[in-house]
C-alpha cells in the first residue's frame, strides 16, 4: 500500500475517515472498477455533502488508486505522467499571459521543449497558450485569476511515459517559471 500525503486532506473535506472510504470502496467493488467508474460512485456519494463536488470525487478516487497502488502520484488512468508547477504573480490574467508569450517566444529552454504550433485561447476565467512537446506530450501554460484581481501562472506537461521523465519536467518547468518571474 503506497503512502498517500492526499488522505488527511479528503478526509478533513469529505468529514468521513480513510477507513470509511475503504470500507465504502470494498462495497463498491473498487478494485474491480475503472478510474472512471469509481469517480462516478464517489461523485454520487458525496452530491450535496461537499463544495466542489467533481474534484472531490477525483482527489478520493486518485487518493484510493494510489493507496491500493494502482498508481503512483503525477500518473494519470492511462499509465502515462502528469506534472505541474504553479506560481503567484502580480499581473493580472491578460497582462500575464501576454508577458509570458513574449518570453516564451525567445527562451530557449521553452524552445527546446516544444515541437508543434503554439495556440492560445481563453475565456474571462483563463487563458491558457497549448503545444506538443518534442517527446509527444502535451504541454499547456494558463493564467488564472485569483480573488485579488491578480493571476497565477500554471505550467503543466502531460502524457510523459516514465516517472523519470515527469520528475525532469517538473524541474524544468519549475527553473523556467522561475526565471520567467524573475524577468518581470
Amino acid at each position: 500500500m503506497a503512502e498517500n500525503a492526499r488522505i488527511k486532506a479528503v478526509e478533513r473535506a469529505t468529514n468521513r475517515t480513510w477507513n470509511a472510504w475503504l470500507q465504502f470502496m470494498d462495497g463498491i467493488g473498487a478494485k474491480n472498477l475503472s478510474h472512471h467508474e469509481i469517480a462516478t460512485k464517489v461523485l454520487e456519494e458525496l452530491d450535496g455533502k461537499v463544495d466542489n463536488l467533481g474534484w472531490w470525487a477525483q482527489a478520493v478516487s486518485v487518493a484510493y488508486e494510489q493507496y491500493v497502488g494502482r498508481r503512483i502520484p503525477g500518473q494519470r488512468p492511462d499509465g502515462t505522467f502528469q506534472t505541474s508547477v504553479s506560481k503567484s504573480t502580480k499581473l493580472g490574467t491578460k497582462a500575464l499571459m501576454d508577458k509570458w508569450r513574449n518570453f516564451a517566444a525567445g527562451d530557449k529552454d521553452v524552445l527546446a521543449v516544444i515541437a508543434g504550433e503554439v495556440r492560445v485561447s481563453g475565456t474571462d476565467k483563463r487563458i491558457t497558450w497549448r503545444t506538443k512537446a518534442r517527446d509527444g506530450s502535451d504541454i499547456r501554460v494558463t493564467s488564472e485569476p485569483k480573488k485579488d484581481g491578480t493571476a497565477s501562472i500554471i505550467a503543466v506537461q502531460m502524457g510523459l511515459q516514465t516517472e523519470e521523465r515527469n520528475n525532469e519536467a517538473k524541474s524544468k518547468w519549475s527553473a523556467i517559471l522561475e526565471r520567467f518571474l524573475e524577468s518581470l
